[in-house]
């Protein structure tokens, strides 16, 4: 299952990696013009457009990412299954579908399917296994011109209307769950706040964050803390320190406290990998500080280190409720970043908006010290440490960088292309399926000097090439 979770997260990393440029588009857009959304500038316009492209456009991105990181070998038509599952769930589920099937309103947890972010990796998921099973299926003559690849689409649109029968009775159980806790706590306080703060984050992997912050943001239950807080949906701006509880703690944890976490994860990264690392979690730093823009980091490790994504969620719970008791209030329209924090500064309801520094520095800290621990005492997985950067393997460098003679030494080594039934590459390795482990000989693998051979068990073989592995990958794609 852990090593499921695993392919799963790294196969968000390709769509994760559309999300901090985004973001810091949005960002500036709204910076630009934060009272029309670029209705009052042009250039606000094109970044703000831009932006919520991708942004919007979020569930879409995993649909793909994750079909093809999750299928055999990363075919393109895994991902046209996964798009075909995706427009089936979202036209089925959707009001309009529903109030047709049912004959009367639909609930309003259906108005929340389309864009959800649980449903592009479900429906991606969907698309993988479903490329996976039958991309090699032999149909009688007749048929011939469906057998294949071609009938995967046709298979993945049977699993996905029996998914969605399921979903049409689960999901309004799930959504209304999410209401009727975000009623209950709503009562009790910073006790409260901390709570809402701890399964906001809990729930970003299945994109039902959304649905818990209507009930606390806007108008579902009359809490509506975003609208009052800027005076919106119909609200006047309330006074200082009235509203703002259910945003200010978000402040110092994206601001500061994502970076922090980010730092400990650069640290900890393996040597050879701490530049690859840095990349990634310095562009999603610099995004969760700017814009608040947290999910390009949280993605990243989520599925890595489950456990360390839940005492994220709890350290957020944490600072959200020390900051409900503190007399300090600031409330975002986007999300709880820097830019947000400068423009809120000087509305009726902020109070002591400068305090989000000092106390997002020791949240900083804390971050850090937490991540880091945890981290190298239980030897958890983050970017630059996960399974295929193990201390055995070392960082090859093909002098010569004849990619195509390495690769056709390992595929004879490999027992030939007829012993090769699936590829596929990592971060440092290529990872293949074999019919005859017989056939496999490792000195001649080891001869054209990759780091090492691994066999995880009779069918499978791990070949360590290094940083270039990609490019070996590339060559033997095309001798397959």
């Amino acid at each position: 299952m852990m090593k499921y979770l695993q392919k799963l997260g790294k196969s968000l990393m390709l769509p994760v990696a559309c999300l901090p440029v985004a973001g810091i588009m949005l960002g500036l857009g709204y910076w630009i013009d934060p009272n029309g959304w670029g209705s009052g500038n042009i250039a606000a316009a094109f970044l703000c457009k831009a932006g919520s492209a991708l942004i919007d456009n979020m569930a879409i991105l995993f649909v793909i990412g994750v079909s093809i990181g999750m299928s055999d070998d990363n075919d393109g038509t895994a991902a046209l299954a996964g798009i075909v599952s995706y427009l089936m769930v979202t036209t089925l589920l959707s009001p309009g579908a529903v109030e047709m099937f049912t004959g009367g309103e639909a609930d309003v947890a259906f108005s929340k399917i389309a864009g959800n972010q649980f449903i592009g990796i479900l429906t991606g998921l969907i698309g993988a296994a479903c490329y996976n099973k039958f991309k090699s299926t032999k149909l009688p003559d007749a048929l011939s011109f469906f057998s294949g690849k071609r009938s995967v689409a046709i298979v993945t649109a049977g699993v996905t209307i029996v998914v969605s029968l399921i979903l049409f009775f689960v999901w309004p159980v799930l959504y209304g769950g999410l209401v009727a806790f975000g009623t209950a706590v709503s009562s009790t306080g910073a006790l409260g706040v901390g709570l809402y703060g701890f399964f906001n984050r809990l729930l970003i992997p299945f994109g039902l964050h959304h649905a818990l912050n209507s009930v606390f943001w806007f108008d579902a239950v009359g809490i509506a803390d975003l609208y009052k807080f800027w005076g919106m949906g119909g609200y006047e701006a309330a006074q200082a320190g009235e509203v703002g509880q259910y945003m200010t703690g978000f402040f110092p944890v994206m601001m500061l406290g994502v970076p922090g976490a980010a730092l400990a994860m650069y640290h900890t990264a393996k040597t050879e990998k701490k530049k690859i690392a840095a990349g990634l979690l310095g562009a999603a730093a610099l995004c969760s500080f700017l814009t608040g823009v947290t999910e390009p980091f949280e993605f990243a490790f989520m599925f890595l280190s489950p456990v360390l994504y839940v005492i994220h969620a709890l350290l957020t719970g944490i600072v959200c409720a020390i900051c409900a008791l503190l007399p300090v209030r600031a409330g975002f329209t986007f999300s709880g970043g820097f830019i947000d924090w400068v423009l809120c500064a000087k509305l009726p309801a902020a109070m002591n908006t400068w305090m989000i520094i000092p106390i997002g520095l020791v949240v900083a800290a804390v971050y850090y010290v937490v991540f880091r621990t945890l981290i190298v005492k239980l030897d958890l997985k983050t970017p630059g440490r996960e399974d295929d950067d193990i201390e055995a393997e070392k960082r090859v460098v093909l002098s010569n960088d004849n990619f195509t003679e390495v690769a056709k030494v390992v595929l004879e080594g490999l027992g030939g292309k007829g012993n090769v039934t699936s590829l596929d590459n990592c971060v440092t390795r290529l990872r293949l399926e074999i019919k005859d482990y017989t056939k496999v000989d490792e000195k001649k693998i080891k001869s054209a000097g990759v780091a090492g051979v691994m066999r995880p068990s009779k069918t499978s073989v791990q070949v360590i090439v290094g940083t270039k592995v990609q490019f070996v990958a590339d060559e033997m794609k095309k001798m397959l």
